[in-house]
Formats: structure tokens, sequence, C-alpha cells
């Protein structure tokens, strides 16, 4: 199922570091490393359209996995 949610990119100083995207709403997703190094920049305000991957799971542990599929910096 896909998804669309707009918030904020933040790094999170956890382990070897890691990528989120808290949303207006105030809802937690982890992003993963390997997604478009445009879109993960800290303080910027993006809409961003993915998956919910609910069969792999991080050592952040910071919130649900958001496969990101297209995204707009905003």
């Amino acid at each position: 199922m896909s998804i669309t949610v707009t918030g904020t990119i933040q790094h999170r100083d956890l382990g070897a570091g890691a990528w989120a995207l808290v949303t207006d709403d105030g809802k937690t997703y982890e992003i993963p490393r390997n997604t478009d190094k445009k879109l993960l920049q800290p303080g910027q305000k993006v809409q961003v359209t993915g998956k919910i991957r609910e069969d792999i799971m991080t050592t952040a542990m910071i919130g649900s996995v958001l496969e990101v599929k297209d995204f707009q910096i905003l």
C-alpha cells in the first residue's frame, strides 16, 4: 500500500546515524540510507510518497521504515 506524507527530514545520531521523516502530525518514519541524497538534507520540508516496509527491521528503531518511491521538496 502506498502512502503520501508531508514532514521534515532529520538526521538522528544513533549508532552509525539514521534518517527520519517527522510528519506534520508528529509521526516518525525511518528513511533508508540508500535513498536519493537530494532528499536526505536535515531540516528540509518534503512531501514523500512511498511504501511502509513491515518486512525489515533496523538497529535505529525510530519508526516504521518508509521506502521512498517519489518525493517533492517544498
